[in-house]
């Protein structure tokens, strides 16, 4: 038990990173509960708030939470803001992995070899809660459902993971962007944002490489479902107009067809709005 009451002497970060860490100026610390609560899984009464707690570290805009091959000894809880894993080869290049958002756990790529396998970096002001792998171990031994909840939380990861693997093999490209945005919205709407208008906060290459895509081929194809209405565009500001049709989308229309259905629907438009309202048509025909 006093295990699971202290904290590892490493729990709190890494002494590589310490300098790029900024402590919260609000909530220090959370319970079990509320720890729970972030991860969307139940929650265990079976210590009080006294004994166990999970610090709160924040990072700020393009600081490193923890990079490739360093000693692995704490995963991550996302409190707040937004980040992003990423894979870089010999050559400096990286290979963006995932996007890690409110609710989410990264780091579990350590525990294989002991040493993390990503580097993850913030692409937001973030609030992380520290969930010392020791810790962990230690309270699942005790705390039979809190691990299997956790060990569920690490399956619905991979789950994600794989959806994306097989994405990738699958979709054209602007099918891929298509089913990026719905899950954005979806993600958004599972944190009580809204899910119709949202911020990137990655940018068009960094989505890219996620989805396997050039940065070109990201800015047009946003350019193109704009276009024809599926969405909005301005900047990282994205508007969805019909997610129906964007879970549903498999290839764009060719340029000279999205060109005619825009001129139609711009020339409708100009229709209705040069026709005269019905008091006027009304008193056009007693005359």
């Amino acid at each position: 038990m006093s295990e699971i009451r202290s904290d590892s002497p490493n729990s709190a970060l890494h002494s590589s990173s310490v300098d790029a860490v900024w402590q919260r100026q609000g909530k220090l610390w959370s319970n079990l509960k509320e720890l729970c609560d972030v991860l969307r899984i139940p929650h265990a009464a079976a210590h009080t708030d006294e004994e166990l707690q999970f610090q709160h570290v924040q990072f700020k805009t393009g600081q490193r939470i923890h990079t490739i091959g360093q000693p692995f000894d704490t995963l991550y809880i996302v409190h707040s803001g937004f980040l992003k894993t990423v894979l870089i080869d010999e050559f400096g290049n990286e290979q963006v992995l995932s996007f890690p958002m409110k609710g989410d756990l990264f780091g579990v790529d350590g525990i294989h070899t002991k040493r993390y396998a990503s580097e993850a970096v913030a692409l937001s002001n973030c609030d992380l809660i520290l969930l010392p792998f020791k810790k962990l171990t230690a309270l699942g031994r005790v705390h039979v459902e809190f691990e299997h909840a956790m060990y569920s939380v690490m399956s619905r990861e991979l789950v994600r993971e794989q959806a994306m693997v097989s994405m990738l093999g699958a979709l054209s490209a602007e099918a891929r962007v298509a089913r990026f945005l719905v899950s954005l919205s979806e993600r958004y709407a599972e944190m009580g944002y809204s899910s119709k208008l949202f911020n990137l906060r990655m940018t068009r290459h960094e989505i890219g490489s996620y989805l396997g895509l050039t940065l070109e081929t990201v800015s047009r194809t946003l350019s193109a479902f704009n276009e024809i209405g599926l969405i909005t565009v301005d900047q990282r500001s994205i508007g969805i107009k019909d997610a129906d049709a964007l879970k549903t989308l498999r290839r764009l229309p060719p340029s000279s067809s999205r060109a005619k259905q825009v001129a139609a629907k711009k020339s409708k438009l100009a229709a209705s709005q040069k026709q005269p309202p019905d008091s006027d048509l009304a008193g056009l025909a007693s005359v």
